[in-house]
């Protein structure tokens, strides 16, 4: 890990034990519940201390398959997949901080999307996902499945961003199914898909 890099994940613990000293109630776990792990305190800036993200360009974690998520972070870990935010802070996971990470965001309920989609797009999106069989991988709803992730209110500009990174190949870190999926998207066809599945 670079010094650079080192230097990122430390300004973002900082900042992000900052915030939850302010909000200590914000990563509250319900009553009977596991306490949050201490490096939830890392993603909090991102993702919320809850998983909650409410930056459109972020993913929300909240509800998401632990295998996935524990996927990812090593991906990113290992430099198979790559983000100017996630690299250097999956430098500093072990995989044991990977695996309670993932349960634990895994166990919160995801929140409803406050984005209004438009009803146009939507109605095109549903029926690309139709056509491209979207849920033969991630199942009916969308939720997901163990490696797959759940898409279903996930935050609509993170869904188009994914996608268009696929159709790029500048993220490749899957089994080929969404490169080759996202290849025969057009870019309207990626926004409606974003409109539809953010609403689910």
């Amino acid at each position: 890990m670079s010094g650079s890099g080192r230097r990122l994940a430390a300004l973002l613990w900082v900042a992000c034990s900052a915030a939850l000293a302010q909000d200590p109630g914000g990563a509250a776990a319900p009553a009977g519940a596991a306490a949050a792990p201490a490096k939830v305190a890392i993603c909090a800036a991102c993702h919320g201390p809850d998983g909650r993200a409410t930056i459109q360009l972020n993913p929300i974690l909240a509800g998401q398959s632990a295998r996935y998520l524990f996927l990812e972070l090593r991906d990113f870990k290992a430099g198979r997949r790559s983000d100017p935010q996630m690299s250097p802070i999956a430098q500093t996971l072990t995989v044991d901080d990977m695996h309670e990470l993932s349960n634990w965001f895994a166990q919160q309920q995801p929140p409803r999307q406050n984005y209004t989609p438009d009803p146009q797009r939507v109605r095109l999106g549903q029926a690309k996902a139709a056509e491209t069989l979207c849920s033969m991988c991630h199942l009916g709803e969308f939720k997901g499945q163990n490696e797959v992730p759940r898409v279903a209110g996930q935050n609509r500009d993170y869904i188009a961003k994914q996608l268009r990174a696929f159709k790029a190949h500048t993220r490749t870190n899957d089994a080929g199914t969404m490169t080759s999926v996202a290849g025969t998207l057009s870019d309207a066809d990626i926004d409606n898909l974003a409109d539809y599945i953010s609403n689910l």
